[in-house]
């Protein structure tokens, strides 16, 4: 279903704005606009500003004049009591009305990304021409519902997802601010240079959500960027277009697509970072019924329970041996309700336990550590951190729980490793190459020659 068929007045001219926003930095303006959001919702803008000396004032500024009589009570930072003693009423005030501000900003940045690639099929995260702020209602395809904060001071009825010529103007700054910084474009450079959508390392394949699945257990195809790909060749193609977005040796045209891609891949429905039916960031702020929050998670996260599946998984990318296994994150293990990070027989591990704070209330745990030795595989499991008053008392920031997953009677040498394998090439060249001198194959040759 268009959500946008028929809607009057709505049409997203492109190339008659010119703002760097609709330009190459669109998706660079989606991205910072969701790592704001998420910093204002808890509270955490220290690496922000004092590490990356992102400049805020702009937003600071605009949030104090567009929503001075708001509550923005659904955008109160979240935070336990320990941490609520280190702000003040009026700060937190300011910092939800910031974390509002950004987040009318994200929908309609991402209402029009959404719009700017068809292809995507992500027009059912266009929502803002569908709120009717008189009722304070939102028509939504499976019904009307009641909205809990209909102040949009800066929403437009005709054209919902165009920005205020003040918003233009910090999203610009903003922008600006993230792209100047040395030390996050040296941050950049070096996952660039060191990262990759998935890896191969002694047997193991790592990657961070999912192998996009069909429901059947075979590989499905993504299009990404005009070509229909699926398992290995998808990954290495979503590879080649992250890194697209860093070259200037590439034309305009495909390094802008590259870096709108980057949103894409953080909430797209077939992106292998996120694969859900979406992400209900609109609807846990404004809507009251907790059915509109759900996110259908795709094939991959129940068929991976399968040891055939992951077998099949694991031959799409080559990885060999009888001890052979998939590190898999992303999704957050409910290790409180009884869930096992160890799936398939032990064919594959999910090591996401939440180690983010905002995680702990759901998993009951603060995140896993893998621990690969030469006898095989540990999972040690952590304590959530309190205070540091605690970890001073009880120790509770050490407090952790070692499940063994794998052991082997046979210990793993150098030469059973990936390493081992490069230096035993390097080690049987240079035999060879003394062989052909001592067999007279080669001469000496002096250093004046």
């Amino acid at each position: 279903m268009d959500l946008l068929a028929g809607y009057p007045n709505f049409d997203i001219q492109w190339g008659n704005h010119d703002i760097v926003w609709m330009g190459a930095a669109a998706g660079n303006a989606c991205c910072i606009s969701n790592v704001l959001r998420m910093s204002l919702r808890y509270a955490n803008m220290t690496t922000l500003e004092d590490g990356y000396g992102i400049n805020l004032v702009p937003l600071v500024t605009f949030a104090m004049e567009t929503y001075k009589d708001d509550p923005c009570e659904r955008f109160v930072p979240k935070l336990d009591g320990s941490e609520s003693d280190g702000y003040s009423h009026r700060d937190l005030q300011l910092l939800a009305k910031m974390h509002k501000a950004i987040s009318v900003i994200q929908f309609k940045l991402e209402g029009a990304m959404a719009q700017k690639h068809p292809d995507w099929g992500m027009n059912d995260r266009c929502l803002l021409h569908l709120v009717d702020k008189a009722a304070k209602t939102i028509d939504l395809p499976d019904g009307k519902y009641e909205l809990v904060d209909a102040n949009f001071p800066t929403l437009d009825p005709a054209r919902p997802y165009e920005l205020t010529p003040e918003e233009e103007d910090i999203v610009n700054k903003l922008v600006h601010s993230f792209l100047v910084s040395d030390k996050l474009q040296s941050h950049m450079r070096v996952l660039i240079s060191h990262g990759a959508i998935y890896g191969v390392y002694n047997g193991n394949l790592l990657y961070h959500a999912s192998i996009p699945l069909n429901e059947n257990g075979s590989l499905k195809e993504v299009s990404v960027a005009g070509e229909k790909l699926s398992g290995k060749r998808l990954m290495e193609k979503v590879n080649s277009v992250v890194r697209a977005a860093f070259n200037d040796d590439v034309d305009a045209e495909e390094r802008g697509f590259a870096v709108d891609y980057f949103w894409y891949l953080w909430c797209g429905p077939d992106s292998p970072l996120f694969d859900k039916s979406k992400m209900a960031t609109f609807e846990r702020y404004f809507i009251a019924d907790p059915a509109t929050y759900k996110e259908v998670k795709g094939s991959y996260y129940t068929l991976r329970e399968n040891p055939d599946v992951c077998d099949m998984i694991l031959d799409e990318f080559g990885v060999k041996g009888t001890h052979r296994h998939i590190i898999n994150g992303h999704v957050p293990v409910r290790a409180g309700n009884g869930e096992n990070p160890i799936k398939a027989g032990g064919k594959l591990m999910v090591i996401d336990g939440g180690f983010s704070k905002a995680y702990h209330h759901t998993t009951g745990m603060a995140g896993y550590t893998l621990v690969f030795h030469s006898r095989g595989f540990e999972l040690v499991a952590h304590e959530p951190f309190t205070t540091a008053k605690n970890a001073v008392l009880h120790g509770t920031d050490i407090v952790s729980t070692n499940q063994i997953v794998e052991l082997s009677a046979h210990r793993m040498r150098v030469r059973d490793t990936d390493k081992g394998a490069v230096l035993q090439s390097q080690i049987d060249e240079l035999m060879e190459l003394l062989y052909a001198y001592r067999h007279g194959y080669i001469h000496e040759r002096s250093s004046n020659s």
